[in-house]
């Protein structure tokens, strides 16, 4: 009720040992606090807060517009909602490397779990897009190194994400994973990768963990969780896919009123009122307002 029962400093020791546990772990993105308390409930391993669906949420395209305080503010919303660790995306640090440094540690008193701060200019675009550019080495792995460095839980995770792959090709992906590593990443997220064998070219070159972006509509192929664990990926997020799969529900139940005058026909898809009720806890806080309110004023009658 209220809060999650685990605090932040558990949770990030949760990731570490997630991701040092041999086995891959799905991340399914979350779009708001209560999706994070369903993904919990169904049983997946953690959260992933998309920087993509932050700006979408906002009505604004994923182009580096939103700010530190509202990722802040957003992501530690829903990281206070479930026991679940949270990653999320904090794009290129929000500035540079001092304005990266002061962003891991607005995220650590958020409560998340950790990070990932990209390679790309700033502004960024969506990691999916054609036209990025990517920074040079040196400002590349200067971020990485001012996150590290600016932490002061030493479980936060650090996670390098890069978007050479796109642009300079798949070696030089393998080269700057290796240098961002080199630099105090913890993780390595590399974006846009091609097929499978791609993926494992990235395992062989670095000895942390990597991350597999299984985006719709985007550069990869929707793999499945055992084929990415057969190439050595320990983890896999579904960023947007529930955003996506909630608009289109609201824009087909839009159009169903719209065109029959009630929301009748869509009823039967909807999360009931019993449902949404569980969700949020009503009987949780039913008893703690009776247990609170249910006594006499001293000194009245």
């Amino acid at each position: 009720m209220l809060y999650s029962k685990t605090t932040p400093e558990q949770k990030r020791v949760r990731l570490r040992d997630l991701l040092n546990s041999g086995a891959i772990q799905q991340f399914p993105g979350a779009f708001n606090p209560l999706s994070a308390r369903l993904i919990e409930e169904k049983g997946f391993a953690g959260v992933y807060i998309s920087g993509a669906v932050l700006a979408n949420d906002l009505g604004l395209p994923d182009i580096g517009l939103t700010t530190l305080t509202e990722v802040a503010q957003r992501a530690g919303q829903i990281a206070r909602m479930t026991d679940l660790p949270c990653l999320v995306d904090a794009d290129t640090g929000f500035g540079e490397p001092m304005n990266v440094a002061r962003t891991v540690q607005e995220l650590e008193n958020a409560g998340l779990a950790g990070c990932h701060i990209e390679d790309q200019f700033n502004p960024k675009r969506c990691g999916h897009l054609d036209g990025k550019n990517v920074v040079d080495l040196e400002t590349a792995t200067k971020r990485i190194r001012a996150a590290a460095d600016a932490r002061r839980d030493p479980d936060f995770l650090i996670m390098a994400r890069t978007d050479i792959r796109a642009v300079e090709g798949l070696k030089a992906a393998q080269d700057r994973a290796k240098a961002l590593v080199d630099a105090g990443a913890d993780a390595i997220f590399p974006e846009a990768m091609k097929d499978l064998g791609e993926f494992k070219a990235i395992r062989d070159a670095v000895d942390v963990p990597i991350l597999a972006n299984m985006t719709e509509f985007g550069q990869s192929e929707l793999f499945t969780v055992d084929q990415l664990q057969n190439v050595g990926v320990n983890i896999v997020i579904y960023p947007v896919t529930l955003l996506r799969i909630a608009m289109g529900a609201a824009e087909r139940t839009l159009e169903s009123i719209k065109s029959t005058g009630s929301q009748e026909g869509q009823v039967q898809n909807m999360l009931t009122r019993a449902r949404l009720y569980d969700l949020v806890d009503y009987e949780a806080y039913n008893h703690f307002d009776t247990g609170v309110f249910n006594f006499k004023v001293p000194g009245t009658q």
